[in-house]
C-alpha cells in the first residue's frame, strides 16, 4: 500500500495539472486575441498607431499562453484589457491626427482668405491713387484755364478742394483698410498679437511698454518677443515703408546710462525684427534716453509710460 503522503502528492499534482479541454480553451482565447491584434496592425488607417499599447498586448497574450491554471483567468483578463486598450488608443490617435489635419487646413484657408482680401484692398487703393492723380491733374488744368477770372477761380478752387478732400478721404480709408487686413494676416501667420499702435503724422507707431524688458535689461521677454515676431510679419506684408525703432527711458538715473540702455533696447528690437525676416536696410534704431517723455516723470505711473520702445512705420 502507498503511503498517505505519496497519495496526497499525486492528488495535488492531478489537481494542478491543466486538462486538455482547459488547455484548448486557453489556446483559443490566445488565438482570438492574437487575431484581433493582427487585424489592428493590418488596418491601413489604424495600424501605425498605438505601438506601445500593441507591444503590451502582445506581451500579455504571450503571458496568457504560458499561464498556469491558477493564473489563467487573471492572465486572460489582462490580455483582453491590453488588446482593448490598444484598439481604443489606435482609434483615438487616428481621430486626433484627423482633427489636427482639419485644424491645419482651416488655418491655411483663413490665411489664404486674408491674403485675397489684402490683395483686393491693395488693388482698390492703387485704383483710388490713380484716380486721385487724374483728379489733381484735371484740377491743375482747370486752374490754368480760369486764371483770368479771379472770382471764377475762387469758385472752382472751392469745388476742387471739396472733391480732392473727399477723394483723399476715400484713399486714406482704403489705405487704413489695407493696413487692417495686413495686421490680421500678420496675426494669423505669426500666431500672436501686434503691439498697441496709433496713427500719427510721422506714420503708424507701435509701442512696446516697459514690461517688454526686465528691469535694467535689454533682452525681450517672451511675450514681447512674440509681439515683435507678429510685427515683423506685418512689416513684411507691406515691405515698402521705412522703419525707425526708438528706445526711451524715464528720467531716473544718469542721462548717459539711460541713453545707452535705450539704445541697447532699440537695437534688441531691431535685431528681433531682422531675425524674423524684415530687411535690415529698412530699419534704423536710435536710443533717446529720457529726452522725449510722454508723461510726468514725477509719478510712478508716468515713469512707467515713459519706459517704452516705439516702432514707427513711415507711410509710403
Amino acid at each position: 500500500m502507498k503511503c498517505p503522503i505519496a497519495i496526497i502528492g499525486a492528488l495535488t499534482a492531478l489537481l494542478l495539472a491543466t486538462s486538455p479541454a482547459q488547455a484548448q480553451a486557453q489556446d483559443n482565447a490566445s488565438a482570438a486575441l492574437s487575431q484581433r491584434l493582427t487585424a489592428l496592425e493590418a488596418d491601413v488607417e489604424l495600424g501605425t498607431f498605438a505601438a506601445y499599447e500593441r507591444l503590451q498586448a502582445r506581451q500579455a497574450i504571450a503571458a496568457l499562453a504560458e499561464a498556469s491554471r491558477q493564473e489563467r483567468e487573471a492572465a486572460r483578463y489582462v490580455a483582453e484589457r491590453r488588446v482593448a486598450i490598444a484598439e481604443a488608443t489606435a482609434r483615438t490617435q487616428a481621430m486626433q491626427r484627423e482633427i489636427d489635419r482639419l485644424d491645419r487646413e482651416r488655418s491655411e484657408w483663413l490665411v489664404e482668405a486674408s491674403r485675397r482680401d489684402a490683395a483686393r484692398a491693395r488693388a482698390e487703393a492703387e485704383r483710388l491713387r490713380i484716380q486721385a492723380q487724374i483728379q489733381a491733374e484735371e484740377s491743375a488744368r482747370l486752374r490754368e484755364q480760369t486764371s483770368a477770372d479771379a472770382e471764377a477761380m475762387q469758385d472752382i478752387e472751392a469745388a476742387l478742394e471739396g472733391v480732392t478732400g473727399a477723394q483723399n478721404a476715400r484713399l486714406n480709408a482704403a489705405r487704413e483698410r489695407e493696413a487692417a487686413l495686413a495686421r490680421q494676416e500678420a496675426a494669423l501667420m505669426a500666431g500672436g498679437t501686434l503691439p498697441p499702435s496709433t496713427r500719427e503724422s510721422r506714420g503708424e507707431v507701435f509701442t512696446l511698454g516697459g514690461d517688454a524688458f526686465g528691469s535694467g535689461q535689454a533682452t525681450l521677454t517672451g511675450a514681447a518677443a512674440d509681439s515683435v515676431k507678429t510685427l515683423a510679419a506685418y512689416l513684411q506684408a507691406a515691405p515698402d515703408g521705412s522703419v525707425r525703432v526708438e528706445g526711451h527711458t524715464d528720467s531716473q538715473g544718469a542721462a548717459e546710462a539711460n541713453r545707452a540702455l535705450s539704445q541697447r533696447r532699440a537695437d534688441a528690437v531691431r535685431e528681433a525684427l531682422i531675425g524674423a525676416g524684415v530687411a535690415a536696410a529698412r530699419i534704423e534704431a536710435v536710443g533717446l534716453g529720457a529726452d522725449q517723455p510722454v508723461a510726468d516723470n514725477a509719478s510712478a505711473s508716468g515713469r512707467a509710460r515713459n519706459r517704452r520702445v516705439e516702432v514707427i512705420v513711415a507711410d509710403e
